[in-house]
């Protein structure tokens, strides 16, 4: 057993592992999870540059992901980043700064390949499909703040492609309208959609027994679709819904405006102004799967690169 600190820094969030991992028998136990919105990558697809407030805030909090591995006894920690980090003007500042609070560890961030991205998102979310009598093949759509990644496989990965939509580049280009107007949607629409092409000519849709989405907006659409009181990962993790319902809560979050967002219970607050765009892109990604494969089923996992990350630093 290894224990382990697992960072993934992306566009609109910052979370983090801490867990024992049993790298033989595949099992993973969490001491530690938690999730900020630090908007590292917010305007960057605008300006070409990290924003420095933002940038102090995921600097302020990499130090205390470090500070909180130290005291849970983290063997060793490694930090996957957005390729903000790599392609900013700015870019190298932020690398210090992530350097400086994890030296303990000797870990820098690091921003992998599209390829390396796909088989730790599988590799964390599948884990458990088999226990629900998932065989597969699966296609696993980790919808990010400025991208989505699309991942078709069984035991392991088959066909990856990471496009250029997500929450936070959708509402920066398109959705600024509170709520957004019918052109600002039918824009953003065009560009999921042509996304969506773009990942079907590598990843095939057909044949899927299972649609798996990740990440922070599709738990809240799941979330608003079971209607809970308050957010509860428990409830969310492999969460089987029909396809329509998914359908409806992303049409709702879509055309909500952004102070009734704000009162919902299981809604953070960093995700008010971009799960709108989020749920448009999840919108679009389970109408075409489920009308390419003929799947109904439709699953959330909390589950993701970030388990796929810890099982890579104890391997």
């Amino acid at each position: 057993m290894t224990r382990v600190g697992a960072i993934d820094c992306g566009t609109n969030s910052i979370r983090l592992l801490i867990a024992d991992v049993d790298a033989a028998a595949g099992k993973l136990t969490d001491v530690v999870r938690r999730m900020e919105v630090v908007r590292l990558g917010y305007g960057v697809d605008r300006t070409g540059m990290i924003d420095p407030e933002a940038m102090r805030r995921t600097v302020a909090m990499a130090a205390e992901y470090a500070a909180q591995c130290r005291q849970e006894g983290a063997q060793a920690v490694r930090f996957v980043a957005t390729s903000a980090s790599r392609d900013a003007g700015n870019a190298d500042e932020f690398v210090a700064g992530v350097r400086e609070a994890f030296s303990h560890f000797g870990t820098s961030p690091e921003v992998i390949s599209g390829a390396e991205e796909a088989a730790l998102s599988f590799r964390g979310a599948t884990g458990e499909l088999r226990a629900l009598g998932i065989e597969g093949p699966s296609l696993v759509v980790d919808l990010g703040g400025g991208s989505t990644e699309f991942v078709r496989g069984t035991d392991h990965v088959e066909a990856a492609r990471s496009v250029d939509i997500g929450c936070v580049r959708m509402t920066e280009r398109h959705l600024r309208s509170d709520p957004p107007t019918a052109e600002e949607v039918a824009a953003a629409t065009r560009d999921i959609d042509a996304a969506i092409d773009a990942a079907a000519e590598v990843v095939d849709f057909r044949g899927v027994t299972a649609l798996v989405g990740l990440a922070g907006s599709i738990t809240t659409v799941t979330a608003h679709a079971l209607g809970l009181p308050a957010y509860d990962a428990s409830r969310i993790h492999l969460t089987t819904l029909a396809p329509e319902a998914v359908l409806a809560a992303c049409q709702s979050l879509l055309h909500m405006g952004r102070a009734d967002r704000a009162t919902m219970p299981f809604m953070h607050p960093g995700r008010v102004d971009v799960i709108g765009a989020g749920a448009l892109v999840w919108h679009e990604v389970v109408r075409r799967v489920v009308a390419e494969s003929g799947t109904s089923t439709v699953i959330t996992s909390e589950h993701d690169i970030l388990d796929g990350i810890a099982f890579s630093c104890a391997d």
